[in-house]
């Protein structure tokens, strides 16, 4: 069932997010999305049908999918967390009434694509975003790292941080982040990285 509208402009995906809010579902814009808006996709093309990436609800109502719109909403159902990092998640004022959206910070917009990372072409993407994550906030990242289930995304985000070489990697207290053992494959004919036990391109196997 699609919801009453009164006639007017064509609505904007945020109208859409911001309705699924007050309808009571638990969700935030999050991964490439987040970054995206934050001015993290400098050097990525964002060509033709806008994709909008939501995170947190199990299922979004059948009407959210009919619009005829420039942008698409994408759900990613990722349990990274047993419990949500509240400091995470933050708002963005949004129209004329300043209606706040909630958004992944970029520390967990980041950990949460490191956790769909499947082929070489998500390392590229990925690799793009992390050139612009030059300020992360060390102490939410240890919030995060600490509280993350998903061990895959917490050594890929290790991973991208000690290639780029941050000043903040280096601030991360890593004795403290459980990695669990064994190796991980992440990509077919990679390089195993010795660090963190992870499968990476072979092209992309030296820092930075």
């Amino acid at each position: 069932m699609v919801p009453y509208r009164r006639p007017g402009p064509p609505l904007k995906w945020e109208h859409v997010a911001y309705s699924l809010q007050e309808l009571g579902y638990s969700i935030h814009v999050g991964g490439r999305s987040a970054l995206e808006l934050q001015g993290f996709a400098h050097y990525l093309s964002m060509q033709g049908v806008q994709q909008i990436h939501l995170y947190g609800a199990d299922k979004l109502p059948g009407w959210v999918s009919k619009f005829d719109a420039s942008y698409r909403f994408t759900l990613h159902k990722a349990q990274l967390f047993d419990a949500p990092v509240a400091e995470a998640v933050t708002t963005k004022p949004f129209g004329h009434w300043d209606w706040p959206l909630r958004y992944a910070t970029p520390e967990l917009a980041l950990l949460e694509l490191a956790s769909e990372v499947k082929q070489n072409s998500d390392f590229d993407v990925l690799d793009k975003l992390f050139e612009s994550a030059t300020s992360l906030r060390p102490q939410l990242l240890m919030k995060l790292l600490k509280a993350c289930h998903h061990v895959k995304a917490k050594r890929l985000f290790l991973w991208f941080a000690e290639r780029h070489n941050f000043a903040w990697f280096k601030r991360l207290e890593l004795e403290a982040v459980n990695l669990g053992s064994g190796k991980r494959a992440i990509v077919k004919g990679g390089k195993l990285d010795k660090n963190y036990l992870i499968t990476v391109p072979r092209e992309m196997s030296t820092l930075i």
